[in-house]
């Protein structure tokens, strides 16, 4: 026999999901966002199957019958949102590389990535993924690989370059971005991780980002004679 197109997932580990038909689109729509907000709210062993029956008004019958389980449930509509965590992020690459001003580049996009990582949506979604990362590891693996595609990777690759044409000296461009990022979002987003309601101050962002910068081009500019 065939395996059950319900235990089908993709390359994380996160449940296929097979497109709707139109009738049933804005139940599954209805499903997902009623699942996230009490995913949100209990985590996953508090979540109860009947708070997201009543909060999307579609029937458990119906919900089971679209996601099969829980905690297919639970992987889908989490797995389903991590892609789009970046999703207004401008891509770094050329703007780093074509920017006359690097330090005003880096600074800018750094801005950027921690307004957007510090969204009270994305820090109760990240602290989720955290605290049911020894049930779920297909969830951390998957945000890993996502902020790699949609940050980490495009800068690699924007050192890479600053240090063929010699604007930098950066032996190792990966390590160099994962410590451009914990010198600058890193702190913010470590803060707000673990005490959420502490609230985001934009000038002290801004001297936190601008202190991780400096100290990221001084480790890694160019050495010229």
């Amino acid at each position: 026999m065939g395996a059950d197109p319900q235990d089908a997932t993709d390359q994380y580990g996160i449940p296929i999901i097979p497109d709707p038909s139109d009738a049933a689109s804005r139940k599954r729509r209805a499903i997902i966002d009623a699942a996230l907000a009490e995913f949100l709210a209990e985590g996953y062993s508090a979540a109860s199957m009947d708070t997201i029956t009543g909060r999307s008004g579609v029937s458990k019958a119906t919900i089971y019958k679209h996601f099969g389980s829980k905690e297919r449930l639970f992987l889908a509509v989490v797995g389903g949102v991590l892609p789009r965590t970046y999703a207004d992020l401008t891509p770094a690459g050329r703007a780093v590389t074509d920017s006359p001003d690097l330090r005003g580049a880096l600074v800018r996009h750094a801005t950027e990535l921690a307004r957007i990582l510090l969204r009270p949506e994305i820090m109760s979604l990240r602290r989720l993924v955290i605290g049911e990362i020894d049930r779920f590891p297909q969830l951390g693996r998957l945000w890993y690989q996502v902020t790699y595609d949609m940050n980490n990777g495009p800068l690699v690759e924007a050192l890479t370059e600053l240090t063929a044409r010699g604007e930098l000296d950066v032996p190792d461009p990966g390590l160099a971005v994962q410590q451009l990022v914990a010198t600058t979002v890193g702190i913010p987003q470590l803060t707000h991780t673990f005490a959420p309601e502490t609230p985001v101050d934009d000038a002290e962002l801004a001297v936190v980002i601008e202190a991780g910068i400096d100290l990221f081009l001084a480790r890694y500019g160019a050495r010229r004679a």
